[in-house]
């Protein structure tokens, strides 16, 4: 394992400056949004596809830096039930792992989507299969969306020689948790994996260290995203909540960057609880962190994450830890 970055977390600098701080940092990989919720800040997907020119100067430019590509991330809605954008956002995930095949990219980190019904409307995240038409609803979007357009999507990437489909489990998505994760992987097939964000199961009470036991070889990229969670709010309230509707200080929990929600000694656990299965990928940063400056709260994520590897995993081949 190694330390990565998702080059995301530093949106507001130009794509040099980011590999320059990777470089000073000691950050080995890099993972880099494509579209659909990301602006893609650090490449222009349709560039880089149609242009072999843009793609070995992004090639060039990593190798300059020491750098090399652990995913390309597309996460999004695919499954938009309207129209329009529904289209739109499936185009880029199959374009991001068209890209990925053409870069020697193997992963590509994605979301499941979240439909609509049968009658379309908005997306429809389905939480409780009572009254019955929930149920219904969570059906029909399991064998007539869900299931069809990640099946489609993995023959694509095996078309494109990109090996493994990262997806998220993220709330508000119908893959959000290691159930719904596993129901995806088995309907379609070893195609499809886990990119093991702990941050959003934390907030939902899941246990992560058994997370990681139960995935097993079925976690093909990680993010390094830490939550607080406020216990006497989750009390009051619960984890549930509009969080563009209340500020970080007033809801039951907050994205922290690591160290800040959970302690060093259980990064260390989670670091050697992939390790114990098998996990030999980046541990790639995310800040999303409201309380401090992004440069910062990626540099303190760096620093508990060199503090739970081995030492001699900080040299050598990417291959060899």
């Amino acid at each position: 394992m190694w330390v990565g970055l998702m080059t995301d977390s530093l949106r507001s600098e130009p794509r040099p400056r980011v590999f320059e701080r990777c470089a000073r940092w000691g950050i080995r990989s890099v993972e880099l949004g494509t579209g659909n919720f990301s602006a893609a800040p650090h490449l222009d997907l349709q560039q880089l596809l149609r242009d072999p020119g843009a793609r070995a100067q992004l090639l060039r430019e990593l190798r300059d830096h020491g750098l090399v590509i652990s995913a390309l991330n597309c996460s999004g809605n695919p499954l938009h039930p309207r129209p329009e954008e529904g289209a739109r956002q499936a185009r880029v995930v199959r374009d991001t792992i068209a890209l990925a095949g053409l870069l020697g990219v193997d992963t590509v980190v994605t979301m499941s989507g979240c439909p609509g019904g049968p009658n379309g409307g908005d997306p429809n995240w389905v939480l409780s299969g009572w009254p019955r038409e929930f149920q219904e609803v969570l059906d029909w979007q399991w064998q007539q969306k869900v299931i069809p357009f990640w099946q489609e999507m993995a023959e694509w990437a095996q078309r494109c020689g990109v090996r493994r489909i990262a997806v998220e489990m993220h709330p508000g998505q119908c893959v959000y948790n290691p159930a719904t994760l596993l129901r995806l992987r088995e309907a379609v097939g070893p195609t499809v994996g886990a990119n093991l964000d702990p941050s959003h199961l934390f907030w939902q009470g899941i246990d992560v260290l058994a997370t990681v036991e139960r995935l097993g070889p079925a976690i093909f990229h990680v993010h390094a995203k830490d939550t607080w969670v406020d216990e006497a709010r989750v009390r009051q309230d619960g984890v549930l909540y509009l969080s563009t509707g209340w500020p970080p200080s007033q809801g039951p929990w907050t994205f922290r960057t690591l160290g800040l929600g959970h302690d060093t000694f259980f990064w260390q656990r989670f670091v050697d609880a992939l390790r114990r299965v098998g996990y030999r990928g980046a541990l790639s940063v995310e800040h999303e962190d409201p309380y401090l400056d992004a440069a910062d709260g990626v540099a303190r994520a760096v620093e508990v994450l060199r503090a739970c590897l081995p030492r001699q995993a900080e040299g050598g081949d990417l291959t060899d830890s």
